[in-house]
């Protein structure tokens, strides 16, 4: 009885939701709820792999329940591995191979939008209740001008993951990180003065990541990537300078860097894991990576917002819509992800099943709303199912809404592909010219957003 009772308030809520507003849309789209006996079929991508035992059972789980309320609508889930291959994305878009409800990382929307390749939900947005509790920069990523395009999965922003171990060892206040680029810098002398081969902070500088957490920095220092129209490169500027002097007298001056360089997620990891790491930029779920990738224990590890505080990258994932999907699809569609990937409770954010399952429960990611009623909820959810130590990652999370969050820039790929070799080769030469490393990035990167602009 019981079962049936709370089998019907969930179906209740969520046919509430959807029958919030009826009638058309301005652009004369049928906004009317998706009748019952209206039989629909939506493929989805981004369904966990077979490897992802546990995520794989949630969603069949989810899956389930959800066509259970709506007998008349057939998920059909997508899955690979990576979820999106950047080899092969762009043209599995130009021809229309994508599923009706398509993944994407944020970085891509923009280009997404500006070709036509998603499909306007605008008009049917009046029927998904969270989508007005979402972060608003968590909205904005999906928006141009007036109109949405999709909705979000996973969002994180970058901030200064440490090792609390050696934070205590080089006689640091792991509860107190660093706050500011000189804290660091100073903090990571300590910590490489422990000797072992002990490194106080570590930079990508290869495979595109250098340029990616270069442009993290300059956010921290308050400068920006690009022109505010996109048009120009704009991280020759006093801010790309100091992001670059930093990483030169850590390096050089300081060796607090160590002398293996050209490093990539994976080696700092296993740095940090190993305890010979003491500080990189990355996000929270670098603590899940290092304890299921590198043996590491989430209690050796600590999370404090971007040194400087001006601005972090704010990074993610979400779903698009075919511009071939019908509206039945599109509703069908939205209805699946308010249930799965927004709702407070269920789905991907039913915090009480995942820690059952054994998943780590407690990093302050994904944080999709704001400060709001849904958003306290979805914190005291997960807070109440947390199986880690969550104190850890409180410095992080109590500054997270006083940080700006800003988007990777257009084309970001390219233009990290051109800063790599600007960090590498400070972090590689000693007699690196800072000036004349970022001249000749800025010339190539306005060549490559003037081909873009054509």
């Amino acid at each position: 009885m019981r079962a049936r009772i709370l089998a019907a308030l969930l179906a209740a809520s969520v046919t509430s939701v959807l029958a919030g507003c009826g009638g058309d849309g301005s652009d004369g789209a049928d906004t009317s709820p998706l009748s019952a006996d209206t039989e629909v079929t939506i493929t989805v991508g981004c369904m966990p792999a077979k490897s992802q035992k546990a995520q794989r059972d949630e969603w069949n789980e989810d899956v389930a329940a959800f066509q259970k309320l709506h007998p008349n609508i057939k998920v059909v889930g997508k899955d690979a591995f990576p979820c999106l291959d950047p080899n092969t994305f762009q043209a599995k878009l130009a021809g229309g191979q994508m599923e009706d409800l398509f993944y994407v990382y944020f970085t891509d929307v923009n280009d997404i939008i500006a070709k036509g390749q998603a499909a306007d939900i605008t008009p049917y947005l009046g029927r998904v209740e969270n989508h007005g509790n979402l972060d608003p920069a968590v909205q904005r990523v999906f928006k141009d001008g007036d109109k949405v395009y999709g909705l979000p999965r996973q969002n994180y922003t970058m901030g200064l993951f440490y090792n609390r171990t050696l934070f205590e060892k080089a006689g640091l206040d792991p509860d107190a990180p660093p706050r500011t680029w000189p804290e660091v810098r100073a903090a990571a002398k300590k910590i490489s003065d422990l000797g072992d081969g002990v490194v106080g902070f570590a930079e990508l500088s290869a495979q595109n990541q250098g340029g990616w957490h270069f442009t993290t920095s300059l956010y921290s220092q308050g400068g920006g990537m690009v022109t505010p129209d996109g048009k120009k490169s704009a991280f020759n500027s006093p801010q790309g300078k100091a992001v670059l002097q930093t990483l030169k007298e850590m390096r050089w001056t300081d060796d607090s860097m160590g002398s293996k360089q050209l490093l990539v997620a994976a080696d700092v990891q296993r740095m940090m894991a190993a305890g010979e790491l003491g500080m990189f930029l990355g996000a929270p779920d670098n603590a899940t990576a290092l304890v299921d990738q590198f043996d590491g224990d989430y209690k050796d590890y600590g999370m404090a917002p971007i040194p400087g505080g001006h601005g972090t990258l704010l990074g993610g994932d979400g779903y698009m819509f075919s511009p071939d999907a019908t509206p039945e699809q599109i509703k069908a569609g939205l209805m699946w992800l308010e249930f799965y990937a927004i709702t407070p409770g269920q789905g991907q954010l039913n915090y009480a099943r995942a820690a059952r399952n054994g998943r780590p429960v407690g990093l302050p990611q994904p944080k999709l709303f704001g400060d709001n009623a849904v958003g306290r909820k979805d914190r005291e959810l997960r807070a109440a199912s947390a199986n880690l130590p969550v104190a850890n990652f409180k410095p992080y999370e109590d500054a997270y809404a006083s940080v700006p969050a800003k988007l990777e820039p257009p084309h970001a790929q390219k233009l990290y592909a051109i800063l790599d070799s600007v960090v590498s080769a400070v972090l590689t030469r000693r007699d690196a010219k800072i000036d004349d490393l970022l001249a000749d990035a800025q010339e190539k990167a306005d060549a490559v957003l003037a081909r873009s602009a054509n």
